[in-house]
């Protein structure tokens, strides 16, 4: 029988998880910049969650949800998305409460779509996302989107492209929701299945469907930036304001709409225009929700959010061929001849630690010829040799690879020793 991981998931190997790290400690930094805090929700919840927040009439909903009923006979659904769960955690906790807001949280979490797998997009997935929870300010969407443009020029991409739209508040939606389905009523059979049922249940979709992109109705469609009612416009024009004061670049794209029913007003999406990327160019895609919070039984509550796809974002630096600060190199590792020296290797490695120095041993019984190959490979900084007249004399032998150098040191001065040359190497660096 084959073992293999079940289909749309990957293993992420030590070397990739170092550069997984990489970004994500970059990630964390903006985020501290920006006075986000870090939120950890359940992976799994009760499937009305998304039912209610997402919306019954979103594909995520409708197809890619994996769904399964626990022992006690509860619905429970691995999460899909990530701000569904937080604005659940806000309202159970009553973070609305706080003395200081707006509420703005970050997180890494797992997501699961039932999706067919493809480059940068699986079935169990890997996002980063913030949101902002507590304030309507039109400065607070410019923030947002300022957070996600930081953290991808600060890993060095700079092939991005940011694009806008408004999805208006309610008065707004309704007006542009009965202009399409005016527009597109004629052209019902035309349309994909997915689509006829949009048409009744959430036109605005309509103009998200990759299979109908193409279609003639849809080069025409009415624009929701022709049915913004004052107020709406008036919003969008302020958010569009402070990109421009903080030099971010962008475009209005008229037809952009997030795929799920929360959103209103400002949406946005940033994408990679890097050679060799790929069809779906997509990085990131958020916008503001008011309403959403009172949906999960919280008081009125303006949000705004993002998520960013971490796979999409690691194939974005290898598509622009951006280098990754990783040290992948070991600081000692400990070379011993013997029965007395393997014994005292594993009181030194105990000591080297404690003490915050990188440290390993060969434990497969190796000659020490192979010992030293085995160093080689861990690219260790320092072998530190151990045998029977180094025991005698309570020593240990400290060679340091890249110029050869040797020196005999105390065994009781090793732990101060090798902390002067780990960080005198650092500093000369």
């Amino acid at each position: 029988m084959s073992m293999k991981a079940p289909r749309g998931t990957v293993d992420t190997l030590p070397l990739e998880a170092k550069k997984w790290q990489f970004v994500e400690d970059q990630l964390k930094d903006v985020c501290g910049r920006f006075h986000f805090d870090e939120i950890r929700t359940p992976l799994f919840e009760h499937t009305e969650l998304f039912q209610r927040g997402v919306g019954d009439s979103t594909d995520i909903v409708q197809k890619e949800m994996y769904t399964f009923e626990d022992r006690g006979g509860r619905s429970l659904t691995l999460r899909p998305e990530g701000t569904a769960s937080v604005a659940r955690a806000f309202v159970e906790n009553k973070l609305f409460g706080n003395p200081s807001q707006p509420v703005k949280l970050y997180y890494f979490a797992q997501m699961f779509r039932y999706e067919r797998p493809q480059k940068g997009r699986m079935r169990q997935l890997n996002q980063f996302g913030v949101e902002v929870l507590g304030s309507a300010d039109p400065a607070v969407d410019a923030e947002v989107i300022d957070l996600a443009m930081t953290c991808y020029q600060e890993l060095g991409l700079k092939s991005l492209k940011l694009v806008i739209n408004s999805l208006g508040d309610n008065e707004s939606r309704n007006n542009h929701r009965q202009a399409l389905v005016d527009h597109f009523s004629p052209h019902k059979e035309e349309l994909c299945n997915d689509c006829q049922i949009r048409l009744e249940q959430n036109p605005l979709r309509i103009l998200d469907c990759k299979t109908d992109r193409d279609h003639p109705a849809m080069q025409n469609a009415p624009s929701i930036l022709d049915y913004l009612n004052e107020e709406s416009r008036s919003y969008f024009d302020k958010v569009q304001n402070h990109l421009t004061k903080m030099g971010i670049e962008y475009e209005v794209d008229k037809n952009l709409v997030r795929g799920l029913d929360y959103y209103n007003h400002t949406a946005f999406e940033i994408m990679s225009e890097a050679d060799g990327f790929g069809a779906i160019a997509t990085l990131a895609g958020g916008g503001r929700y008011n309403g959403l919070i009172e949906e999960l039984g919280g008081p009125s509550t303006p949000g705004i959010g993002f998520g960013m796809g971490m796979e999409r974002l690691l194939m974005a630096l290898d598509a622009e061929n951006k280098e990754m600060s990783i040290d992948n190199r070991l600081d000692c590792f400990v070379v011993a001849v013997g029965d007395e020296a393997e014994k005292k290797a594993v009181h030194l490695l105990h000591e080297l630690r404690k003490g915050g120095i990188q440290a390993d041993k060969d434990y497969q019984g190796r000659k020490m010829k192979a010992q030293f190959k085995a160093a080689d490979r861990f690219k260790a900084k320092y072998v530190l040799i151990l045998g029977e007249d180094e025991i005698k004399r309570e020593i240990v032998n400290v060679k340091e690879l890249d110029t050869g150098e040797q020196l005999e040191v105390p065994i009781t001065q090793l732990v101060e020793t090798m902390h002067e040359k780990l960080l005198g190497g650092i500093e000369n660096e």
